[in-house]
């Protein structure tokens, strides 16, 4: 189920990639940047609803959050273009991209589990 999940969240990123670089090539890291933030908002959200709904299959909880959103998620490449900022001297784009992604992937959390209490499955 992990295998899965992982194998299904890497092309979902991969796809969401894509996306913004195609529409929005010039703005910085958007694709990675937006992967995270709604990565965050999953695991909230599958989380939320495992603690609320307890007859949830375990198998399904790890297909979710180890495996969809551990492939999804890009947290290694979000610190690799953090570091490639620096080295290019970049302090703003690092600046903005490295704090705006801890505080809206922390409240991007926080609203998938407050989303997941609100949902009557």
């Amino acid at each position: 189920m992990i295998g899965l999940g992982g194998f299904l969240g890497s092309i979902s990123r991969y796809l969401t990639g894509l996306f913004f670089v195609r529409f929005w090539p010039d703005v910085f890291s958007l694709g990675t940047f937006i992967a995270n933030i709604l990565g965050c908002f999953l695991i909230g959200l599958f989380v939320g609803l495992a603690q609320k709904n307890e007859s949830l299959n375990p198998a399904w909880k790890m297909f979710f959050v180890v495996g969809f959103c551990g492939g999804y998620t890009t947290f290694s490449s979000f610190s690799l273009e953090n570091l490639q900022f620096l080295q290019k001297a970049q302090y703003i784009n690092f600046g903005i991209y490295a704090f705006s992604s801890l505080i809206l992937g922390l409240l991007a959390v926080v609203a998938g589990f407050l989303f997941a209490k609100i949902l009557n499955i």
